[in-house]
């Protein structure tokens, strides 16, 4: 069967990487790709926002399936468009993806069904959020409504500073048209997890757990980011809070959006916070996670493209998911000065010793090819993956393998899982 692979970032590296394994696939192709994916797929020059030019293609190369990794076109109705064509895509509808394209109709949808989460206000008014902070506990959250590729949420420890933000979000519009509503929740302490769910619209399959590192500096500090680094499984995602999670978010999600006639068929990311009181949402997703898929995907034994069919064809009570009784540590490789201002076009070496190694990958992310090299074209430039037998070992593996890369103003975070023993 042939396969298109929508994105072109380190999240569909990962699943290229996965779909190259199946027996059942005879060619991929991914819009628009990157440097590390040409190896494994003919990437196409049409962006993944470029839902038309998809949609002639896939029509056109008689595309058995379409896997959309990124979030911008599900929001945009990329499913919605392959469906009127007779096309088979997996991902959520339009209606489906706005649970996370809006962060003010998940956090309402949490609430009309009792789901566990932060308290919460929104605004849609910049003089009636700064009254409301005047009053608030601190630290507080602001999150800007849409999509904000991962960056559009604050933390701040004293009104001065939710004041600035609320002229970063509302005003300033730093995050563009995402910032036109902003959501102010309590701020919450707990261990961060990450659940990737694939769904059927009535079926829930949770996968292994993930935890992410949001910061850009080491001891979570500096501003947020796309995510520095990942591992899996989390030593804090304990039966007892896995078994809470089933019961009381996942299939009540799945039911919850059922109930709005919103059927989710895909993946549903769950961020979770393991506070004293119990887990609770800090945010959905309606694809997998990055670099959260680095560390889950290599460690799932199942075919992917099975398990995506399941899910597209309602059937995902028959699957059976299965991972390897491992770890895995992705480390990811920025450019000097991401999230903010940061150069592209350096040379990159040292991609080829992966090539020889097992349990090591090197995900592309913001990469590009040039006559034979490979250059720097985004901040977050390669994910660095190994697996071990433990959390530790897998760590020291995907560091010793950061030292193998080089290229111009290279940043990573040195502690990434540290706190694992």
């Amino acid at each position: 069967m042939k396969v298109l692979v929508v994105g072109g970032g380190g999240r569909e590296h990962t699943i290229v990487q996965k779909l190259s394994e199946s027996k059942r696939i005879d060619k991929i192709y991914c819009a628009p790709g990157n440097a590390g994916i040409e190896s494994l797929a003919e990437c196409l020059d049409i962006m993944a926002t470029d839902i038309d030019k998809l949609v002639e293609f896939a029509e056109s190369y008689k595309i058995d399936l379409t896997i959309v990794g990124m979030d911008d076109p599900l929001v945009m109705g990329i499913v919605d468009a392959f469906q009127e064509k007779g096309l088979r895509i997996f991902g959520p509808n339009k209606r489906a993806a706005l649970i996370e394209g809006s962060k003010s109709f998940s956090k309402d949808l949490m609430k009309k069904y009792n789901i566990p989460t932060a308290a919460y206000e929104t605004f849609t008014n910049s003089d009636d959020a700064i009254i409301y902070l005047k009053k608030s506990k601190y630290p507080i959250v602001l999150k800007a409504d849409g999509l904000a590729l991962g960056k559009g949420v604050l933390i701040c420890n004293n009104f001065n500073e939710a004041k600035e933000g609320v002229k970063i979000i509302m005003e300033d519009k730093q995050f563009g048209s995402a910032g036109n509503i902003l959501v102010v929740e309590e701020f919450l302490v707990g261990r961060e997890v990450s659940v990737l769910c694939y769904c059927d619209g009535s079926n829930i399959l949770p996968m292994t757990s993930a935890q992410d590192h949001k910061r850009a500096k080491d001891n979570d500090e500096g501003l947020n980011t796309g995510g520095m680094g990942t591992f899996s499984p989390s030593p804090f995602y304990t039966k007892e809070v896995e078994e809470f999670c089933e019961k009381f978010v996942y299939q009540a999600t799945m039911d919850a959006m059922k109930a709005e006639g919103r059927n989710f068929v895909g993946i549903l990311f769950v961020g979770l916070i393991l506070t004293e009181d119990g887990p609770k949402v800090l945010e959905y997703n309606a694809r997998f996670g990055d670099p959260e898929a680095q560390v889950v995907l290599p460690r799932m034994k199942n075919d992917l493209i099975s398990v995506c069919e399941a899910c597209i064809d309602g059937s995902l009570d028959q699957i059976e998911l299965e991972f390897e009784d491992n770890a895995a540590v992705c480390v990811i490789l920025a450019s000097g000065g991401y999230p903010e201002e940061y150069q592209k076009g350096k040379v990159i070496s040292g991609l080829e010793k992966f090539n020889t190694k097992t349990d090591y990958f090197a995900f592309h992310a913001g990469t590009k090819k040039t006559g034979n090299e490979v250059i720097t074209n985004g901040g977050r430039v390669l994910g660095i993956t190994a697996k071990g037998n433990d959390l530790k070992q897998a760590r020291e593996k995907a560091y010793n393998a950061i030292s193998w890369i080089e290229f111009e103003n290279k940043y990573f975070r040195t502690d990434i899982g540290k706190a694992i023993k």
